[in-house]
């Protein structure tokens, strides 16, 4: 039996994920909208919307208004299963919003028990704490989504005082070669950013990032792991023992661009 909350925080993650030092959350009866630290739609995330569909109109300019405030160009919208109107998506299409690209489509996944399967020997699992650790990450990241490197320490994000959001390196034989984040609330870890580099992977690194998230879930008394799996990562986790429960259409609007 999968709990309820964990079905609402794996459609809804930005909902309830703890907030960074950076980040903002606004929530009302309608909509959620979490917006981050930069002005990508990635970083300015609406979702749980529940209107009736002759509000859309006034429920985007409100979104918008509060955008533009902060001087953001754009957003995205994630419509999970739950979300209301039922016809979200094509209204959203209708009114000029594009599907984002080039994985328009997540899926809801949750654990609840162990994941199947053990660590691979070879492969450790360390927190990165340091700069020059946390720098590693940001590097490896990038190059895991084909996009630019950094090239200086100064871009990897502060460490979260509270240790809410927590970033991992995976190591093989002592060399870095995966990353993942996870992000703690009452209700259980949401796990975000896995990446591993081209050559290394199908050494196990991914399955031990899993791993050692799942642990850190239970030593903080919420067993529950959810995220929301693309296509690249959903075979994956479900042979890791995770279940999908949901599904998220996620739509990009550039309204000041």
């Amino acid at each position: 039996m999968i709990p309820p909350e964990a079905l609402e925080l794996a459609e809804n993650a930005n909902t309830y994920t703890p907030l960074g030092v950076a980040d903002e959350r606004v929530v009302t009866d309608r909509y959620v909208l979490w917006m981050g630290r930069g002005d990508q739609p990635g970083w300015n995330v609406a979702q749980r919307f529940r209107f009736r569909a002759d509000e859309l109109d006034e429920v985007r300019a409100e979104i918008h208004r509060i955008l533009r405030e902060r001087g953001r160009t754009g957003c995205s919208w994630e419509v999970g299963s739950s979300a209301t109107p039922g016809d979200l998506v094509e209204r959203l299409h209708a009114l000029g919003l594009v599907d984002d690209a080039p994985d328009p489509l997540a899926i809801g996944m949750v654990l609840t028990e162990p994941p199947t399967g053990a660590s691979p020997e070879r492969v450790e699992v360390r927190r990165a704490r340091t700069p020059e650790e946390r720098f590693e990450a940001e590097r490896i990241a990038a190059i895991g989504f084909g996009q630019p490197a950094p090239t200086t320490p100064a871009t990897a994000p502060p460490l979260d005082p509270e240790d809410r959001s927590v970033v991992y390196l995976a190591y093989v034989d002592g060399v870095p070669v995966a990353r993942a984040s996870a992000s703690f609330s009452e209700y259980g870890v949401t796990l975000f950013g896995g990446a591993t580099l081209p050559e290394a992977r199908g050494r196990g690194a991914y399955r031990a990032l899993v791993a050692a998230r799942w642990e850190d879930a239970v030593a903080r008394g919420t067993p529950v792991v959810v995220t929301q799996a693309g296509a690249m990562s959903r075979s994956i986790l479900a042979g890791l023992g995770f279940r999908e429960v949901c599904t998220i259409r996620i739509l990009v609007d550039l309204f000041d661009r």
